[in-house]
């Protein structure tokens, strides 16, 4: 048996194995098409679903790309997804170039593509999907485009043994949208690269959740998209006006009146009571909610009169969150806000956050826990200052499911 051969066999038992002890048909997906990029050197993927309705679109469900494809739609039998979709058969452009497919070139608009291959995905009766592998520099072998039709086999049959795929929520109004970020820092002749490119639109009502490893620049952006850092390269929009160059001014008057923060630290001011604290943020606002409404919300209605020093670590994260809801906020961001809890009070704090979302606040939150991304309708992952991978969450867990 010669090296390429056995390479092939162990591929598709890695990818049997990923996809067999998936618990969820995110994770036999996700393990699955990673296993493949891994092994293929592919660069990115992404996965289409629609229903077999004659007027459905092809929608994303989840992509590992540097871009947000969120709002991108293929047309049934238009372009190399919608042509495999209808037809259900592979199609392989181990050598792909600009022109090939105007669709597939506009939705990766930016991004170099070399190889391309397409395979569908039977899901249920009434929906189906296909998977889309895209290489940056090089070209897939035919091999490589056996062992992935092979893959998407597999996804199916797990798929019909274990589960029903549900049309995901679809978010369709953007608020902020942004293109192709950097932020860069100087220390004397050392400067050091923080976000490297960063795509991605927040939708209203959503709760997105930011994964990654320390530093790899989920804070930084964060602060960028709130108005409270400029970002040394890129663009950014609030609800379609441009705020690339606004003024100190503007971004404090835009930070005003859209957007509530949740902080690690809280960020109360100590000689304050949690009403008072409130108070002090209301009056920035020409139609604030009540603090006494606010605290209420929170479940904090005996401790208005409170200082910080005689609350507990989880309920002055409440009266940050009260902080936040007063201004009646459209976003608000959170960084880290249960880093510093216990277990047990990181899900109080999280079944507030979730009581604020059914009221269809926009919430941004920036983690390191991956049980926490449960929770949310969609999952950017960054990975060395770029997006490495978004999902959508099929279903969303409450507060009171996560376990860590």
């Amino acid at each position: 048996m010669d090296s390429s051969t056995l390479k092939y066999i162990k591929t598709i038992g890695s990818i049997y194995s990923a996809i067999r002890n998936a618990k969820t048909l995110e994770d036999a997906v996700h393990n699955g098409l990673a296993v493949v990029i891994n092994e293929m050197g592919a660069d990115s993927a992404a996965v289409w679903y629609g229903s077999n309705d004659a007027d459905s679109q092809l929608l994303p469900y989840y992509w590992v790309c540097p871009l947000d494809i969120t709002a991108k739609t293929y047309g049934i039998g238009e372009g190399i997804v919608g042509r495999v979709y209808k037809s259900s058969k592979a199609e392989r452009f181990l050598t792909y170039k600009p022109g090939d497919d105007k669709i597939t070139d506009e939705i990766f608009r930016g991004m170099k593509i070399t190889s391309l291959l397409c395979s569908t995905v039977g899901i249920s009766d009434q929906i189906s999907g296909c998977i889309q592998l895209l290489k940056n520099e090089g070209t897939f072998t035919e091999d490589e485009a056996d062992v992935f039709e092979i893959m998407t086999e597999m996804i199916a049959l797990t798929i019909k043994e274990n589960t029903q795929l549900e049309l995901p929520r679809r978010n369709t109004e953007v608020l902020i949208s942004a293109g192709n970020i950097e932020k860069e820092y100087r220390n004397g002749p050392i400067t050091s690269q923080v976000l490297k490119g960063i795509n991605l639109d927040i939708y209203k009502g959503e709760f997105l959740a930011v994964l990654g490893e320390s530093g790899c620049g989920k804070s930084t952006l964060l602060n960028i998209l709130s108005g409270l850092d400029n970002a040394t390269g890129g663009s950014f929009s609030f609800m379609g006006t441009d705020m690339t160059n606004a003024s100190e001014e503007e971004l404090t008057e835009f930070r005003k009146k859209n957007i509530g923060f949740i902080f690690q630290g809280y960020n109360l001011m100590n000689n304050l009571t949690a009403k008072q604290n409130l108070d002090l943020i209301a009056e920035l606002v020409d139609d604030p909610m009540s603090s006494e409404e606010a605290l209420k919300i929170v479940n904090l209605e005996d401790k208005f009169s409170n200082y910080p020093s005689e609350l507990s670590g989880g309920q002055q994260q409440r009266v940050s969150i009260a902080r936040a809801l007063v201004k009646k906020p459209t976003l608000i961001f959170a960084d880290e806000p249960t880093a510093a809890l216990d277990y047990k009070t990181s899900i109080d704090v999280l079944s507030v956050l979730e009581r604020v979302i059914s009221e269809k606040t926009t919430l941004v939150m920036v983690t390191h826990n991956e049980e926490i991304t449960r929770m949310a309708d969609r999952v950017v992952r960054i990975r060395d200052g770029k997006v490495y991978e978004i999902t959508v969450n099929r279903e969303r867990a409450s507060a009171s499911e996560l376990v860590w």
